[in-house]
């Protein structure tokens, strides 16, 4: 069935108290209002139009990379004035047009192509409904003896067996072609003097055409935000829904409801995720990892078998099998750890690639370097590759050892099983084989001990060391 969808998005959203177009909030990495046109597209619809006005410009930037397109209502009068103001946009459509809301990110694809199927044959609307834990202040759908919607009332205005109604209306709908003249029968006597889709209802009801109810099987996806405690209630209820996706196709959580994980995330099987994790962006989890208590994840690739140990943050970083990082390790932007390699406590990586079986074990920085396999590199060892201006590289070759506090200043290369002594300043090559030592030459003074504790006492008369020494 070939459907349209506009997505209502040109509210301000002032209850969110922020400066941020309400549709522009984020929810686990993406803005509201992608999730309502993603879920249009993926819905098979024909056409998606987004309708903004508060922060236009921004949010259509924001849609820009889905393709879908926009139009402007840049007076906010009313649901019936938004779905009209989409109208240009939908030139030359004579098909559906399904109306969902940009701050309710939850409805699935299902559920909008669902709606749309639920048009009556010969003509008429469709509306979706839902039965929340407690109705509270929604209107209640009213049934005729069809089945089909024979009126919806307010909650201020029904009775006491309206009220026993739980279906309510989800403010979501399906119309059929006739909605684009129907509109123009709807009017704005009404307390805010704005134009109304629920209006509709009645106009097609006049006409002599049936509307539907489709009832949403899960309520938690007419869940909508009109301000941060709400944000937070739908983040939950997506967040649970990611966390049971993966762990029914076998990845391990350890205290699954701390578990913060985005929906571009993929994750293999018998992945273990350890309490606290975040896992962000692009970030792909081969099969067999783990990943430690409290790590932060964004963009990362982990090749099977690899293993991030607690408290580290990984950016851009890729671990190839076996690599292991942490705990307390930063991997920057274009850290590349190969087969078996390893980078313990407060190791900084960046734009650096370390060879199969590189070992740096504890308190290393290492930015624009190239480490061969099987080097050592010693606690305390920086890589200083930037010289005010420009950033500069290091290559060192394989099998090398890198002895502890050594700064190997770039550009500088550091040959195949080279040995850099302990607390050297590097700044010429080292021939392969070679040992480097870049350091003052250790002076021991013998009785030094007893020399200083008899200065420091003071003499028969009276002089303090600071004298003697003046004298």
């Amino acid at each position: 069935m070939s459907f349209a969808v506009v997505v209502l998005a040109a509210g301000k959203g002032t209850r969110m108290k922020s400066r941020l177009p309400k549709v522009l909030h984020p929810l686990l990495g993406r803005p509201l209002v992608e999730y309502a046109a993603r879920a249009s597209l993926e819905a098979g619809a024909g056409r998606v139009v987004v309708v903004v006005g508060h922060g236009a410009g921004e949010v259509a930037a924001a849609l820009e990379p889905l393709g879908v397109r926009t139009a402007l209502q840049a007076e906010q009068l009313g649901t019936a004035h938004a779905l009209a103001s989409a109208r240009p946009e939908l030139a030359g459509w004579e098909g559906p047009v399904v109306v969902t809301m940009g701050d309710a990110p939850l409805i699935s694809a299902k559920t909008l192509r669902g709606l749309a199927e639920a048009l009556p044959e010969g003509g008429g609307m469709a509306m979706l409904t839902f039965e929340p834990d407690d109705p509270a202040q929604y209107g209640r759908v009213i049934r005729d003896a069809a089945g089909d919607v024979a009126r919806v009332v307010e909650y201020k205005d029904a009775g006491p067996e309206e009220r026993a109604v739980r279906e309510v209306n989800a403010g979501v709908y399906a119309f059929d072609a006739n909605v684009w003249d129907f509109l123009e029968e709807v009017d704005r006597n009404n307390a805010a003097g704005e134009y109304y889709l629920p209006d509709l209802i009645g106009v097609y009801q006049r006409h002599g055409l049936p509307v539907r109810a489709f009832k949403a099987a899960d309520p938690t996806e007419l869940l909508a935000v009109n301000d941060q405690a709400q944000l937070a209630a739908v983040e939950r209820a997506l967040l649970e829904r990611l966390r049971q996706k993966w762990m029914r196709a076998g990845v391990r959580m350890v205290m699954p409801e701390t578990v913060y994980l985005e929906p571009t995330v993929e994750l293999a099987p018998d992945v273990t995720l350890e309490p606290g994790v975040m896992l962000r962006g692009a970030t792909r989890v081969g099969e067999g990892c783990r990943v430690g208590a409290y790590s932060i994840l964004t963009d990362a690739e982990l090749a099977a078998g690899a293993e991030v140990r607690p408290h580290s943050v990984l950016e851009g970083a890729v671990l190839e099998g076996g690599a292991v990082a942490g705990p307390f390790a930063r991997l920057r932007p274009g850290a590349v750890l190969a087969e078996g390699a390893f980078v313990g406590n407060f190791v900084e990586v960046k734009q650096s690639r370390l060879g199969p079986g590189v070992k740096a074990g504890h308190l290393a920085y290492l930015g624009d370097a190239e480490v061969g396999a099987g080097t050592n590199v010693g606690a305390g060892t920086i890589t200083a590759n930037y010289d005010g201006e420009k950033k500069h590289p290091t290559i060192i070759g394989p099998a090398a050892f890198i002895g502890s506090n050594s700064v190997l200043i770039a550009p500088v290369r550091v040959g195949a099983e080279a040995t850099v002594a302990a607390g050297s300043a590097i700044n010429q090559d080292v021939p392969e084989g070679s040992l480097a030592i870049a350091r003052g030459r250790q002076r021991n003074i013998a009785g030094w001990a007893e020399r200083r504790r008899r200065k420091t006492q003071p003499s028969e008369k009276g002089n303090s060391m600071e004298e003697e020494m003046k004298s």
